[in-house]
Order: C-alpha cells, then sequence, then structure tokens
C-alpha cells in the first residue's frame, strides 16, 4: 500500500523513477530450481567471503608497512650521525640497483613480447561470450587475462596473445587493468574469423568435445582459447560454434597422461600456462603436472579421464599462485 501511494505521489509531482541502466544479469532466486538456489546461494556467499579476504589482505599489508617503517625510524634512531647516514645511503643504494635490475628485466621482457609478434606461437582469447556472463564472470575473466600475460611475459621464448571480440564491458574491464593499454598484445574487437580471414585454414579451436587431440604444437597454426566462465550453464558451446565457422578443432592430452578428480574443468589461465610450458619443455606431462592443481588431479594414466579446456570454469581465479601486478609501464 505505501509503494503503491508513493508511486502515486511521484506521477503527481512528474517523477518518475528510471529503470535500472545496468540490470543484473543473474537470474531472481523465485525463478531459479532448489538446486540452482542453493549454488547462487553458494557463489554469493563465496564471493562475501573473498571479499573480506581480499579486505583482511589490505589492511594486514598496511600494518606491515606501517610496522616496517616504525622499525626502520627506531633504528635510525639509536645509531649516531655518521652511522645514521651510512645506513640510508646504503639503503638507497640498494634501492638505486633494485630498480635498474627491474628496468633491465623490463626492457628485456618488451623486447622478448615484440619478437613473439613476428616470430611466436599465436594463441586467440576468444570474447565474443562476454553476453553470456555475468559481472562477476567477466571480472573473474578478466582477471586471468591479466594472469596469462603475466605468465607470458615472463617465459623466455613467449607466444603472441591475442584478444579477440574485445568490446562492451569486458573491454571496459580490460581498460581498468593497470597498464593494459601498453600491453603488448593483439586487441581486436573484430572476431578471430575477421582477424584471420586469411588464414582459416591455420585456425584451430582447442574444446574437449573434439575428436582430434592436439600432439604437437603448429607453429604456423593459430590455436583458439574460448573465453567463457560459464558455471557449466553452456557445454558443447566452443565445438558448436568452431563447427558452424568450418575450423578446425583440437583437445589436449590430458587423458594420457593423468585423472582428473571430481572437478573436471580448467580455468582459461590454465589452459594457456599449459600451452606455454610445452612451447618450453616439449613434455604435456611435466606441463600438465606443473599448472593443473593438485585438488583437480589423482595421479595416474587413464584412457576414460574426461578431457578439460578452457571453454569452462565453475570457479572464480582464486590460485595457489597469485596472480602478479602487470607493471603499468609494461
Amino acid at each position: 500500500m505505501n509503494t503503491t501511494m508513493e508511486a502515486m505521489q511521484n506521477e503527481q509531482n512528474g517523477q518518475v523513477n528510471p529503470p535500472d541502466p545496468n540490470p543484473s544479469p543473474v537470474p531472481q532466486p523465485q525463478s531459479l530450481s532448489k538446486n540452482a538456489q542453493k549454488k547462487l546461494l553458494k557463489q554469493q556467499k563465496y564471493e562475501a567471503k573473498k571479499a573480506e579476504k581480499k579486505a583482511q589482505m589490505k589492511e594486514q599489508k598496511q600494518r606491515d608497512a606501517e610496522r616496517k617503517r616504525k622499525e626502520w625510524e627506531e633504528k635510525l634512531a639509536a645509531l649516531p650521525e655518521d652511522e645514521r647516514l651510512k645506513l640510508i645511503d646504503s639503503r638507497k643504494e640498494l634501492r638505486r640497483e633494485r630498480m635498474e635490475k627491474r628496468s633491465e628485466e623490463r626492457g628485456q621482457k618488451i623486447q622478448r613480447l615484440t619478437q613473439a609478434k613476428e616470430t611466436g606461437q599465436n594463441i586467440v582469447v576468444d570474447l565474443e561470450f562476454s553476453h553470456l556472463m555475468t559481472h562477476s564472470e567477466i571480472h573473474s575473466l578478466v582477471q586471468q587475462i591479466m594472469y596469462c600475460y603475466a605468465v607470458n611475459g615472463r617465459c623466455s621464448s613467449p607466444a603472441h596473445i591475442w584478444l579477440t571480440g574485445c568490446e562492451g564491458e569486458m573491454e571496459t574491464q580490460l581498460q581498468r587493468l593497470p597498464g593494459f593499454d601498453k600491453w603488448i598484445i593483439e586487441k581486436e574487437k573484430q572476431s578471430y574469423i575477421k582477424a584471420f580471414s586469411d588464414r582459416k585454414d591455420d585456425l584451430v579451436y582447442l574444446t574437449a568435445d573434439s575428436e582430434t587431440v592436439l600432439h604437437e604444437l603448429d607453429p604456423a597454426k593459430v590455436y583458439i582459447v574460448g573465453g567463457l566462465v560459464d558455471r557449466n550453464r553452456w557445454k558443447g558451446i566452443t565445438m558448436k560454434k568452431a563447427e558452424e565457422q568450418g575450423i578446425h578443432t583440437a583437445k589436449l592430452p590430458i587423458g594420457a597422461y593423468m585423472k582428473m578428480s571430481s572437478s573436471q574443468v580448467l580455468t582459461v589461465n590454465q589452459v594457456i600456462e599449459i600451452l606455454l610450458k610445452f612451447l618450453e619443455t616439449k613434455d604435456w606431462k611435466d606441463s600438465f603436472f606443473q599448472v593443473i592443481p593438485q585438488r583437480k588431479r589423482t595421479e595416474g594414466d587413464s584412457e576414460n579421464c574426461q578431457e578439460v579446456d578452457g571453454e569452462n570454469c565453475e570457479e572464480e581465479t582464486e590460485k595457489k599462485k597469485r596472480c602478479l601486478e602487470v607493471p603499468s609501464h609494461d
């Protein structure tokens, strides 16, 4: 009744509540099944716990910084003037050396990534599925892409990464990353089909539903990873897309080297890191065991093991490996 009265009053005053310009794509709980509601509640609890943990880590970092500052000031205060000046100069010299080392490493990284544009393995992250994802899922994928770029930059022989179909909210969130505009990658609004219109026969979509097993990486091929954090809502979507476009498909040979646990999906960054490891080691087993978390596998060979790829992701990119922050000047 109160709501009705408010609406009538607003109408009389010429006020109309505008529609939400960014409505949540997440279905309302009332329209979901009981099982889906449980999953949604679990996801919401996970997000809240993640935010709380992030805030705690930030506070701890601030406390550590303050503690170190006080310890430094107390140490200086306890020294005679001449020793204090020597210690300050020594610290300045160490800082200068660290900055020079970082600058040198940064220059080498830029050189490697620039060379990869000419000779590196082309790997595409297909971002044309962003309309199927929620805001938090897009955020998760953006974090995965940031991790991919950081890992690739550390490789002795990096790949050349492409982001195709980079539009809308996906592009907006990527632009918020520190230094994204200076990343040495290809950022395309158009699809990979258009970006590689003259090389369609070289395109290979990596999908678990393919019957072709990928045994080697061909430098002449362009390998595509589906950029989709789908919570298992869109199974088989990348295979269907590749078939409709008439391009080749392949799956990683994980089943030949290990069994997967109950969680049989990998994140986009894990798939790309596996490819990067293989480019360096030429050893699939070593690449899988270095990248795939223990919780997702049980050691041992199995012909019946379900293959995995990057088209699905049932959890946020909270990895044991911390995602390194990409410097703004890279």
